[in-house]
């Protein structure tokens, strides 16, 4: 089993990661399960966001 972590400040940033990791995993690889998370911070004025997914395969 193998874990892969991702995390960008911006969704369409994560979703493009994830997407290029997908499309090149190997046949006889197996995506087990895929979590997904946003954690939301405010730093003076500005909000900043984190956008973090792990995939878990084998």
């Amino acid at each position: 089993m193998k874990v892969k972590i991702f995390d960008e400040t911006h969704e369409m940033d994560l979703e493009e990661k994830i997407n290029d990791f997908l499309d090149n995993l190997d046949e006889d690889n197996e995506v087990i399960d895929i979590k997904y998370e946003v954690s939301v911070s405010i730093f003076s004025e500005e909000q900043i966001y984190c956008f973090s997914a792990m995939i878990i395969y084998t």
